[in-house]
């Protein structure tokens, strides 16, 4: 007869196993097993051991023959490695910096700048001491610069994604931390994957940069557990729970919306597209019009190039590439990313990020819209500065995009601070579409009608966004409220210390 065992054993059992695989499987198992990786690849590299060679070589040559030829397959790689370019990783990190100052969580905000700061100073020191070359490929797609061992962007995205991943965990739960978790290790993968198939380097090159990625966020978050540690916190694991669980209120991005404004959603996008087809079409047939029939001196479309190209001097060039750059599609993205990353953080609220992304999202699309049926060519007889540019000259993209961008902020200010210091954004809202529109016209890209199309339509797109959107209507109006409350309160609350409540009188016998 067999005995069974009872079931509290079998579930000690159970409990052992389990307990010996998680210490297996530890953080602290998977940083050493990098650091191995890590070691093992440097050496093999630096030696130029000819087996990791040959089947270097080997894949390189195989997986570049993937997408070369095949121009949207070559677009749409470059676009993934574009996200694990330094400039990407930088804005992102100060971006989630900038969150987590607001918020007040400093030694988030320190570890992330300095995990950060490491990934771009082991970078560069490892690619000096090992000095491997790049790859040759049959059919280069991209070409790459500096030394081939680590991959910058395989190291680069592993270390800042893998750090914001880190910091920002605490604010998901249940099958969004999985999402959240999901999409980042998914970002990372294919980062380095298309380093490979744009044949800038080999196998090992990502992987070594990915070992060398874990081991530094190891080391860095051990330290982050020491603070913890130091100033009486529980110390948690971090690849389950996050760097900090206790700040999850200040990690959460934003509070959710209320009922009334979800169901309202529809109606808002519905009346923004309305609002958008029609100001576009009336945008895009004056510059038919302007085009077609419009040949003449309107606003000065002849006199106003020729004359600011004859008085171009060196320093009002400079300053011309100056404003114009800051016009441009990249600065506008990073000042709107900044606006919206700052009021996320401030209100915790997402209106107005939406109202920002509408807005220039919008702008976008209107401009290439109308470019694209208006065609109106650059101001005839002026040498244009900027050589080559792949849109027609109605509207102006610049000088749109700085309305939309800089006169919205103003919006977002004014709306939501309180203070006289508010009323200086009037200043950038009104100074930079003025100088980015004279800069246009100095290089010789735009005449006076294309830079007023783009104030017309600026001026009807920023009026349709604020009346359907009211990106203001969750401006910190409580502020305002409680002071006033606390007032209103507090006269009452100086009479009941000041003045106690009499006490009850005594019932006399008759």
């Amino acid at each position: 007869m067999i005995e069974r065992e009872p079931a509290g054993q079998l579930t000690g059992m159970v409990s052992t196993v389990t307990g010996r695989w998680r210490r297996f499987f530890s953080p602290l198992t998977l940083v050493l097993a990098a650091a191995a990786v890590f070691v093992l690849l440097l050496v093999a590299v630096r030696i130029q051991w000819a087996p990791l060679e040959s089947a270097d070589h080997d894949t390189a040559s195989g997986l570049n023959s993937l997408i070369a030829g095949q121009s949207v397959a070559v677009a749409v790689v470059k676009a993934v490695t574009f996200l694990g370019s330094t400039g990407v990783l930088w804005v992102v990190i100060l971006a989630a910096t900038a969150v987590l100052a607001i918020r007040r969580r400093w030694r988030l905000a320190l570890y992330l700048l300095i995990t950060g700061a490491g990934a771009l100073v082991l970078d560069p020191v490892l690619k000096s001491l090992v000095g491997r070359l790049r790859p040759v490929v049959a059919h280069p797609v991209a070409h790459g610069t500096g030394n081939s061992f680590p991959s910058g962007h395989s190291l680069g995205s592993i270390v800042c994604y893998g750090a914001v991943l880190l910091v920002f965990l605490p604010a998901t739960r249940g099958r969004w931390r999985t999402v959240f978790t999901a999409a980042v290790l998914t970002l990372i993968a294919l980062i380095g994957i298309s380093r490979l198939l744009l044949g800038v380097h080999y196998v090992s090159d990502v992987v070594g940069a990915w070992a060398v990625g874990v081991l530094w966020l190891g080391l860095t978050t051990f330290a982050f557990e020491l603070t913890r540690r130091a100033a009486g916190q529980q110390v948690t694991d971090p690849a389950a729970e996050g760097l900090d669980p206790e700040a999850r209120a200040d990690l959460k991005p934003a509070e959710p919306e209320p009922s009334s404004p979800r169901r309202r959603a529809g109606r808002t996008a519905a009346g923004l597209l309305i609002a958008w087809v029609l100001i576009v079409g009336l945008v895009t047939g004056l510059g038919e019009l302007v085009t077609k029939y419009g040949n003449g001196n309107v606003l000065g479309d002849r006199t106003v190039p020729h004359w600011l190209a004859a008085h171009r001097a060196p320093g009002l060039t400079t300053w011309s590439q100056v404003f114009s750059t800051l016009g441009a599609t990249q600065a506008i993205l990073l000042v709107s990313l900044a606006t919206g990353v700052v009021f996320v953080a401030v209100t915790r609220r997402w209106r107005p990020a939406v109202f920002v992304a509408v807005l220039m999202a919008g702008e976008l699309a209107a401009f290439l819209t109308a470019a694209a049926v208006v065609k109106r060519p650059r101001p005839a007889g002026v040498s244009q500065l900027d050589h080559g540019l792949p849109t027609s000259a109605f509207p102006s993209g610049h000088e749109a995009a700085t309305c939309c961008i800089y006169i919205g902020l103003a919006i977002l200010v004014i709306g939501h601070a309180r203070g006289w210091w508010r009323w200086l954004f009037l200043i950038p809202a009104v100074a930079m579409p003025v100088l980015v529109a004279l800069s246009r016209m100095y290089r010789g890209e735009h005449h006076p009608t294309d830079i007023a199309g783009s104030l017309l339509f600026a001026g009807l797109w920023l009026t349709a966004a604020v009346l359907l959107i009211r990106p203001n209507e969750d401006r910190p109006e409580g502020a305002a409220g409680r002071r006033a409350d606390t007032t209103a309160a507090r006269p009452a609350a100086r009479v009941s210390r000041t003045a106690p409540a009499p006490a009850p009188k005594a019932e006399r016998t008759p």
